[in-house]
């Protein structure tokens, strides 16, 4: 079990781990050994998630998640295949801690009134420079 939370905790048959081959500098090591960790977790079929966690987790992920519900971590930071997959199970839990805390309602805030006085005086300048060069009539 992968413990999140007190009350949230993810099955490991929840989680799939791909190793992949990292990119960049590494010489031969990067060529022949799978270190990069792909961490992908079905959001759309886990039963592990309370509703209201799982909307915010979706939102937060943005583009990690694909079409199909599945939250995609990939890890590749480090050289060693270990290193990454623990990174990877981290930068998860750390994902879903921040969609468990719950949002702060907004308060609505009301504009000061020297705000609306200066509004209408911006107002009244622009209007009257926009006046100024309109045609005058000829009469």
């Amino acid at each position: 079990m992968l413990k999140i939370t007190d009350k949230i905790a993810i099955p490991p048959g929840d989680l799939e781990e791909v190793f992949v081959r990292s990119s960049g500098p590494g010489g031969q090591n990067v060529n022949k050994v799978s270190t990069a960790v792909q961490l992908r977790f079905d959001l759309r079929n886990s039963r592990s998630l309370p509703e209201d966690v799982h909307r915010r987790l979706i939102g937060l992920a943005g583009t990690r998640v694909s079409s199909g519900g599945v939250l995609i971590i990939t890890a590749n930071r480090f050289r060693s295949q270990q290193r990454n997959r623990e990174d990877a199970r981290e930068r998860l839990v750390a994902l879903i801690r921040r969609a468990a805390e719950p949002q702060r309602p907004r308060r609505p805030t009301k504009l000061p009134r020297a705000a609306k006085v200066r509004r209408g005086e911006h107002k009244r300048r622009r209007s009257t420079a926009k006046a100024l060069r309109r045609k005058v009539d000829q009469e």
